[in-house]
């Protein structure tokens, strides 16, 4: 308790007490005077002791309870909750993501795909100021997801605006939910599992709306089949807020809808929690009643709506938060895999260029054997290169080191003379004995070479890794790859071009030239 309301207390008790010595006196004064009016003196003097008695309670409570409450109460931080502020931190984690995915989209080169992404990053962050509830049902297009949006916008509680156009992903409703700040935005989409061209292109867009949801409502009319499992369990892990909907219960008998029931809570147990699964009857079956008449039964949604408004409730802020985080995180993903993308694209040219450079190099120079040591001045300036596409400034000191204990991999792997019975195999020359060493010698180098360029890729990539198997795994994982028949021949024939017809017309030069002689 604060000083000042401390001395208050004390005076006011010293107070009280000398008033009650007072009172006790003088009462005792005025009770032998109204003693003789008898009766109503006595009443007199009890109204007047109770008179006394709550003044004095008022005082005391007026210090210690509403005063210490008032000091309790200011000195507790003050924070205006609204219903629609998205947690903090969640909030700026999102801006801050967003802020690096532009530095990561300015790196791409192709202008239609920077200002795609772009795009996107704006659209994200409009979500993130704007704040609506993305409610999104999903599913095939019999499980009667149309029929169970228009249960819902007629029985939700509060507002329901216009259509806000319809696309081919399906209508979209804004809806108002008592207790509920936010607006809810609720879309059909597409059904999944549809055939044909046509039928592929609307789940992908079914698929991309999904990821988007902050809730997602997963419709079915019956237990779950493989291939609405897997994309449901897909989104569940990602981090997608679902319900999973029984729809058309009417058709069942009670105990075949709570066997079904049983059935999906135990197939999506680990990812939806056995309350998110509920059964409705959105679009129930006409009745035929004894006279002939046939009645339209109700839709019968009430589950799925009270859940819905529950979730929606309690965790619509940290669902709408979450998923603005996710969307910004798939989005510097995506903006990822571009760079990565682009950047193999430079470093393969590069590979490219210098297979050919050391492919000449060694076919000038012959040797007994293939000799990586040879190019090993070569292959440091491809390094060297490699690592400036992936942002990496290497001197040719390091680029040789590296350059050189690649090849010492490389011989020690036993690839040297794999990839030498390799070409060798696949040249199948008629030509001089001269060229035909000299040209196996050329391609060779230009495929380890290849392999080198390749193996470096990866370590680039990997933020100057070899990861856990080391160079050793790469190596290998890349003369695997290489040695393919499909490759070897496109590779082939582009060695006949760049070495082999080159070295010929050079040999038949030298031919003619010793005729003149």
């Amino acid at each position: 308790m604060p000083l000042p309301r401390l001395i208050t207390l004390i005076v006011g008790l010293i107070a009280i007490l000398s008033l009650s010595l007072w009172l006790i006196q003088y009462l005792n004064q005025l009770s032998w005077q109204l003693s003789y009016f008898g009766f109503f003196g006595n009443i007199l003097l009890l109204l007047l002791i109770v008179l006394i008695g709550s003044l004095i309670a008022a005082f005391v409570y007026y210090v210690v309870v509403i005063q210490t409450g008032e000091s309790r109460s200011s000195r507790r931080p003050k924070r205006r909750i609204t219903p629609a502020e998205i947690p903090a931190a969640k909030s700026e984690a999102a801006s801050s993501n967003l802020q690096a995915v532009r530095q990561q989209v300015s790196q791409i080169q192709d202008e239609v795909t920077r200002q795609a992404l772009l795009s996107k990053s704006r659209e994200i962050e409009a979500n993130l100021a704007r704040g609506e509830i993305q409610v999104v049902i999903f599913g095939t297009g019999s499980a009667g997801k149309t029929s169970l949006v228009n249960a819902v916008i007629g029985r939700m509680v509060g507002k329901v605006d216009a259509p806000m156009g319809t696309t081919t992903a399906g209508e979209t409703y804004c809806l108002r939910l008592k207790g509920l700040e936010r607006k809810i935005l609720i879309t059909d989409t597409p059904g999944i599992l549809e055939a044909g061209v046509a039928g592929t292109e609307r789940e992908q867009l079914a698929r991309g709306l999904a990821t988007e949801a902050d809730l997602l409502l997963f419709v079915v009319d019956n237990d779950l089949r493989r291939s609405e499992y897997e994309p449901l369990k897909a989104l569940a892990e990602i981090g997608k807020r679902s319900l999973l909907v029984l729809n058309k219960t009417d058709l069942y008998t009670d105990e075949d809808k709570e066997a079904i029931l049983a059935r999906l809570r135990e197939r999506v147990r680990g990812f939806i929690s056995t309350n998110d699964v509920v059964a409705i009857s959105a679009n129930p079956q006409s009745v035929e009643l004894e006279t002939g008449e046939m009645v339209e039964p109700e839709a019968e949604i009430l589950p799925l709506l009270r859940r819905m408004a529950a979730i929606l409730r309690a965790e619509g802020e940290d669902l709408v938060a979450d998923n603005i985080l996710l969307q910004s995180l798939r989005l510097g993903e995506e903006a990822r895999k571009m760079i990565d993308a682009q950047r193999r694209r430079q470093a393969d040219k590069i590979v490219d260029r210098f297979q050919w450079i050391g492919a000449g190099v060694v076919s000038v120079t012959p040797l007994p054997v293939v000799d990586l040591l040879a190019t090993a001045a070569v292959n440091a300036q491809m390094v060297v290169e490699i690592g400036r596409v992936y942002g990496c400034e290497l001197n040719m000191e390091r680029g040789r080191e590296l350059a050189l204990s690649l090849a010492k991999t490389i011989a020690g792997l036993g690839i040297v003379k794999g990839a030498l019975e390799l070409v060798s195999t696949a040249l199948q020359l008629n030509i001089g004995t001269f060229v035909i060493g000299r040209a196996i010698q050329g391609v060779t180098a230009a495929y380890l070479t290849r392999i080198a360029g390749k193996s470096f890729i990866e370590y680039f990539r990997n933020d100057q890794d070899w990861g856990d198997g080391g160079m050793t795994e790469v190596v290998q994982r890349q003369f695997q790859l290489n040695k393919r028949d499909e490759f070897v021949k496109a590779f082939v024939q582009e060695a006949i071009a760049k070495v082999v017809k080159p070295l010929a017309n050079k040999a038949a030069e030298i031919i003619e030239e010793d005729k003149f002689n």
